[in-house]
């Protein structure tokens, strides 16, 4: 299922992420040869609407055509398929960012096995895994190790943080036991910022000679936890604003990613009561429904004071994976130790 290749195929370059699939046959990890030999990895389209990655590879690398790349670099391409009809993954695909722990028999886990088996041994330098967001959110990095050395590859990107260990199934868990390890989250599709920041990043990770291992100082990170991912169950029509849907939320729910929302909060109504409405797990698989959401008079509020990412409006990215998930501010170490002190 996988192509590995050792230079750019011809036309490339030219080809938009709805065209890739014309000079692709599929998944294709690309080695390309730079002044470090310890390669920086970097994926992109995982998710074959978000063409972010591609598109700041496609300008990288327009600009190095006739000059050495300062490291060498390791291209994985994501879902072509999926690129060409502009949606996350097609019906009979797996999410190819939820298959990291490579525990299946599918073609898709024996590419996973391939990737990690390849950049093991080219022993790879940092990965860097690119997304966009379907809803409103700022431009953030996410780690999987509360690890100095993961910490500053986060910041080449941004200093706003999320550390989460669920889903442990994506690309960045699986590459931290390879090296340090990083996704970065860049807007919604189309944004040139977006665009613009994913190619800073990686151009400024392939000049690093080395990641540095002191801490970072606290004033210089924002630092989140995910504790909780919320889900609608699969039977329940989703809504927004005024729709007549069995779960409708305020219209403008987006709007409220990376704000510390206060208990009693609305997001949304409930058409029956009767309906089980939202399920929220915990990182251990256990239902903390209760002690976040407030299910009264059919509205769906908070109950504690929490802050939301990845909120979307997008109905069908909301039943493919979730509605959001639940983050609390996490205090550096080095914070922590000076109010002890």
């Amino acid at each position: 299922m996988l192509t590995v290749l050792n230079q750019l195929p011809d036309g490339l370059l030219t080809c938009d992420a709805t065209e890739l699939c014309q000079v692709l046959n599929g998944p294709t990890l690309i080695h390309l040869e730079g002044r470090r030999p310890e390669p920086l990895f970097v994926s992109v389209m995982l998710h074959g609407n978000e063409i972010v990655g591609w598109e700041a590879v496609r300008r990288l690398l327009s600009s190095h055509m006739d000059r050495e790349l300062p490291r060498a670099l390791s291209i994985l391409i994501g879902n072509v398929d999926a690129a060409r009809f502009g949606k996350r993954h097609l019906p009979e695909q797996p999410d190819f960012n939820r298959i990291w722990k490579a525990e299946g028999e599918r073609l898709e886990h024996d590419m996973v096995r391939h990737v990690l088996a390849e950049m093991e041994a080219r022993h790879v330098f940092a990965s860097v895994d690119i997304h966009n967001n379907t809803g409103f959110n700022p431009h953030y990095a996410c780690i999987n190790r509360l690890d100095d050395r993961f910490r500053h590859l986060a910041l080449l990107f941004s200093r706003t943080v999320v550390f989460f260990e669920q889903p442990d199934t994506v690309l960045s868990v699986a590459f931290a036991s390879l090296c340090p390890s990083i996704t970065v989250e860049c807007g919604r599709p189309g944004e040139p910022h977006g665009v613009q920041h994913a190619l800073e990043c990686i151009d400024a990770c392939l000049h690093l000679s080395a990641l540095p291992d002191h801490p970072v100082a606290h004033h210089d990170i924002d630092l989140f936890h995910t504790v909780a991912v919320v889900k609608v169950p699969d039977y329940l029509s989703i809504g927004f604003g005024d729709d007549d849907a069995d779960v409708c939320f305020i219209h403008d729910l987006d709007r409220l990613n990376f704000h510390e929302l206060p208990a009693g909060t609305l997001l949304g109504w409930l058409r029956s009561e009767s309906n089980p409405g939202l399920h929220v797990w915990n990182d251990v698989g256990v239902d903390v429904s209760e002690r976040y959401l407030n299910l009264d008079g059919g509205e769906i509020r908070t109950r504690a004071q929490v802050m939301p990412s990845m909120l979307t409006l997008d109905t069908e990215i909301i039943q493919q994976d979730c509605l959001c998930y639940l983050m609390e501010r996490m205090p550096s170490e080095n914070a922590a130790e000076q109010q002890a002190g």
